[in-house]
């Protein structure tokens, strides 16, 4: 299954060929690709010389003219201190915006039917939708805000139009549609706003440094952008003061963001000074051209949207800067990347950064180092090294999905790690994916490790005749995985190159694929205390198979969905259009202790594989005819480009569905979200250390060592500490590694038989401890281990 590649895209690994876009998901760490070299010498470096501008600041209020006045006069004097290849790029903007919005005047400007979906109100209940008068290349969503209550309109970023699209607010309505508003507190909001505030560190840097700008995506904890610096010259921290400075004079001018369709020849004349912008241009856009978004000086290569105006931004703070490789190649041009993030309001930015304290503190890769848990080394660049303790984890982990996939009918299989690419050819993967595969040649074959299990499962499908009373048949593999991710791009365990999941694979007809249990309680997101969210993506512009296949599918999903609220599980969320192309999914995200979201799950209905591998099955349809719905070829109404390989299924068989299927998703990525999530205070059943026995004098040790053979013979991890340290220094030590319970015992414990214990997360215990018959300890240890309890208490 192809869940790690998508759940695990670390900001350091965002590679060129993303750029030009806004990226739908997000990353889980700031871990940059670093490197001491200095940026190499640019053949256009002669145009990005001069000197820094000199940017004075709009002091005081003024009227909307005066401001006008003074913003068009500070601009001026921007632009006639930067260099020729900006102002050229600005002008050819100006020109064409301006032949745009005269084609724009020419334009019929007929009423359309827009109404406005307004969201739920403080009580939760949904507000009425709004219907508002409108007319085509004329009303924007923005427009109608005034006309809404201030409640709704306080933080929106964005809207969405019918659900789908995200639209600038200032952009005009084209076509009768609904109309939705995304406040910054949604992800989606989030990524604009701060996509948004990566073009106006954009625009400062041009200023500054005249450089040559690559991209700027919003990250998991705010944005970046990467550039190009002349004459070898590099960031340095003392440049973040003036870059900060010229960004708060930006927030102060409110300059709009002005978004213009541009040619593909146009494109090479604006952008043909610059080698990155050119490569977006060259190898990433479609024949009709793409968007550029203007912001002050700044004219940029993008999909948008992007906030009204830069005033909108009211808290901004670079954070940190790196260098790094373009499109994530060390073999490619090194490049400065400048970290930074920025909120609507103040008070946000100063609880931002109370949560990056917190989230330092519980940062898995410095725990894992304290609790030798785990640790990388050179020799095996994105392999981990799992030590006893880490080991302990991770088999309790693979214990529980065990014990999970047995209550559920899972069956446990093992596949190779190498297969011959014609494998891969057969799946589709070799096509779009062998860049990421690790390949070699032996005996004149190619091959290659596998990153995913799902075409090994459906060879162990083929290789007998199936019938229709085996399914639905549950393959579930631990199996080693390879990815051939970029050095840049590795981030202690949530980014790695070798790594298992908890892969499984459900082989069924199409109504089996559809019936869906999601369990609020007893859930093993509950075993861990993380509250949790789920979202259906539905059919995409391409894609395959019948619209009556995908209709039942995602109806039979919506009821399953809809049932797991009324049983009092929570809101789901509908995410129209973004399934893969070969059928509907259900994506799980999960929230850690310091409300970070993660995408762990993944539920995915797979109509292509069973094709591809031509799968089939026995009906035990009398009457010889092939099954009803079993047709998976692309239809007219389905885009996608159809396969005229594969074979039909013969009368009186059936191709089946595939549902891809994984609940924690990497192994390695999940431990590191729990060490976080955890602050490495374990629960006791996944605790590598659980209890430590301490003797209060030497005379002791006897009976010290007996308490750890007996609970040691109870598959418990107990340690002893009989060193020549003091009582006190062995308690602190054992609180400072975590130890769940710290059994101290003296001449009194010894002749009752009894241990005092002191419970790591109880303070009343740690001056003197419960003393409980030893016999009794044991038995509520058990308990609290085999009940998988996330309190620590007996």
């Amino acid at each position: 299954m192809d869940v790690h590649k998508k759940q695990v895209t670390s900001e350091a690994g965002k590679s060129g060929k993303e750029l030009p876009f806004r990226p739908r998901g997000s990353s889980l760490k700031d871990g940059a690709s670093k490197n001491d070299s200095p940026p190499k010498s640019l053949k256009n470096s002669e145009n990005m010389k001069g000197p820094n501008p000199q940017v004075k600041s709009v002091d005081g209020k003024a009227t909307k003219a005066e401001s006008g006045s003074k913003q068009m006069s500070s601009n001026t004097s921007e632009m006639s201190s930067l260099p020729d290849f900006i102002i050229k790029r600005n002008e050819l903007f100006d020109e064409l915006k301006r032949k745009r919005d005269a084609e724009v005047l020419e334009k019929d400007h007929p009423v359309i039917n827009v109404v406005l979906d307004l969201g739920v109100d403080m009580a939760g209940k949904v507000r009425p939708a709004m219907p508002v008068a409108a007319k085509a290349w004329e009303s924007t969503p923005g427009s109608f805000l005034r006309h809404l209550d201030k409640d709704i309109t306080s933080d929106v970023v964005i809207a969405k139009v019918n659900g789908k699209e995200l639209w600038d607010l200032d952009r005009p309505l084209e076509f009768d549609c609904r109309v939705s508003y995304l406040p910054f507190t949604s992800a989606e909001g989030r990524n604009v706003f701060w996509h948004s505030s990566a073009h106006v560190l954009g625009e400062a840097a041009e200023c500054q440094y005249h450089c040559l700008l690559s991209h700027g995506p919003p990250v998991e904890q705010g944005f970046f952008y990467d550039m190009a610096l002349a004459d070898g010259q590099v960031v340095k921290e003392n440049d973040w003061p003036p870059l900060e400075g010229k960004a708060s004079k930006f927030f102060k001018d409110k300059q709009p963001f002005e978004r213009l369709h541009v040619s593909l020849p146009d494109l090479k004349r604006m952008f043909g000074y610059s080698k990155y912008k050119m490569y977006y241009i060259e190898n990433l856009l479609p024949p009709e051209g793409s968007t550029v978004y203007k912001c002050g000086s700044l004219v940029d290569l993008c999909l948008g949207p992007h906030i009204q105006n830069t005033g909108k931004i009211k808290a901004f703070q670079i954070m940190k800067n790196s260098s790094c490789y373009f499109r994530s190649d060390k073999d490619d041009d090194s490049l400065q990347r400048i970290y930074g993030v920025a909120f609507p309001d103040k008070k946000q930015m100063t609880e931002h950064k109370k949560l990056l304290e917190e989230a330092a503190k519980r940062d898995h890769r410095r725990l894992g180092i304290e609790q030798d848990l785990f640790f990388f080394n050179e020799m095996s660049p994105g392999a981990v090294f799992l030590l006893p303790n880490g080991t302990i984890i991770f088999n309790a982990l693979q214990k529980l999905l065990r014990s999970e996939y047995q209550r559920r009918g899972y069956q446990e299989v093992q596949s190779p790690n190498m297969y011959d690419v014609e494998l891969w050819k057969t799946s589709g993967h070799w096509q779009h994916y062998q860049d990421d595969m690790f390949a070699l040649e032996i005996e004149k074959r190619k091959w290659a490790l596998k990153p995913m299990n799902c075409p090994g499962h459906c060879v162990m499908f083929r290789h007998r005749e199936r019938s229709y009373r085996e399914l639905p048949l549950r393959m579930a593999d631990f199996g080693v995985l390879h990815r051939n991710e970029a050095s840049g791009a590795l981030n202690g365990l949530t980014r790695v190159r070798k790594f298992q999941q908890d892969d499984a694979h459900i082989f069924c007809t199409q109504d089996q694929a559809c019936i869906l249990e999601v369990r609020k309680d007893g859930t093993i997101y509950g075993l861990f205390g993380f509250p949790f969210k789920l979202k259906l993506s539905t059919r995409p512009e391409k894609f395959l198979g019948n619209i009556e296949t995908w209709n039942v599918a995602e109806e039979k999903l919506k009821d399953a969905l809809d049932a797991f609220t009324a049983s009092g599980g929570g809101q789901w969320e509908l995410n129209e259009g973004d399934g893969a192309f070969y059928g509907p999914k259900i994506d799980i995200t999960i929230s850690d202790a310091l409300k970070r979201d993660w995408q762990c799950a993944t539920i995915q209905l797979d109509f292509q594989l069973p094709q591809n591998f031509e799968l089939e099955f026995m009906t035990g349809d009398a009457t010889g005819k092939p099954a009803a719905g079993t047709e998976t070829e692309a239809k007219p109404d389905g885009p996608a480009t159809p396969s005229a390989g594969p074979k039909q299924p013969g009368p009186g068989r059936a191709r089946p569905v595939m549902v891809h299927r994984a609940i924690v998703g990497s192994f390695e990525r999940f431990m590191a979200i729990l060490t976080e999530h955890f602050a490495g205070k374990w629960p006791f059943w996944l605790s590598p250390r659980q209890v430590l026995v301490i003797p209060v004098m030497p005379a002791v040790n006897d009976y010290v060592e007996e308490v750890q053979r007996l609970l040691r013979g109870q598959k418990m991890h107990a340690d002893v500490d009989i060193s020549g340290n003091t009582m006190q220094k062995k308690i602190r030590t054992g609180q400072l590694q975590q130890y769940n319970f710290i059994f101290v015992v003296g001449a009194q414990e010894k002749g009752s038989r009894s241990v005092n214990i002191r419970n790591r997360d109880d303070q009343e215990t740690q001056s003197k401890g419960e003393l409980i018959p030893l016999d009794e300890a044991v038995r509520k240890l058990k308990a609290l281990k085999k009940e998988r309890r996330l309190v620590n208490q007996i």
